[in-house]
């Protein structure tokens, strides 16, 4: 499938909430297969990626950890459609980024350890357990699914935002 080009903010569509999708879909397919295929042409240690991104308002996201060497505990390539946060507990404040803003970085307050229930491109229910790395990288992709960007969750911008080296 296609590489797609990745949505800029301030794209519009980065701010809307995307409606449920048919898991088992042949467009739903399609997506998840361009979603993987942008997240592997993207820069090094790309671990997510969500449908908006690449123009596409359905709920679908990408979450691979496993590709950045500092944090190799995860569940591997994870594919979900309409995930769902169902359990939450604890704080950690991880330094974050997004492709679809690509000059800054910034530290945000998140859970730590999240269950979160979705499906399968099969349409079989995934219901996954994790904290860490994995757990912020879950959240950041299921708040693209609900036009919520890392900006939004930036308590002081003088203090936890901050532009990429070399921007």
């Amino acid at each position: 499938m296609p590489i797609r080009t990745v949505v800029m903010y301030p794209d519009s569509r980065l701010k809307q909430r995307c409606q449920p999708t048919d898991p088992c879909s042949t467009i739903t397919r399609d997506i998840a297969r361009d979603l993987l295929d942008t997240m592997d042409s993207a820069p090094p240690r790309t671990v997510g990626i969500a449908a908006p991104q690449i123009g596409e308002m359905s709920r679908v996201i990408i979450v691979d950890t496993s590709r950045n060497p500092k944090y190799p505990n995860s569940h591997g390539l994870l594919t979900l459609v309409n995930p769902v946060i169902t359990e939450f507990t604890g704080r950690q404040v991880f330094r974050e980024g997004c492709l679809s803003i690509p000059d800054f970085t910034a530290n945000i307050t998140r859970h730590d350890v999240i269950t979160v229930c979705g499906s399968s491109l099969e349409g079989t229910t995934i219901t996954v357990t994790t904290s860490g790395f994995e757990s912020v990288v879950i959240q950041h992709e299921i708040d693209h699914l609900d036009g919520i960007l890392f900006l939004d969750r930036v308590t002081h911008v003088k203090t936890d935002l901050f532009r990429r080296k070399g921007n």
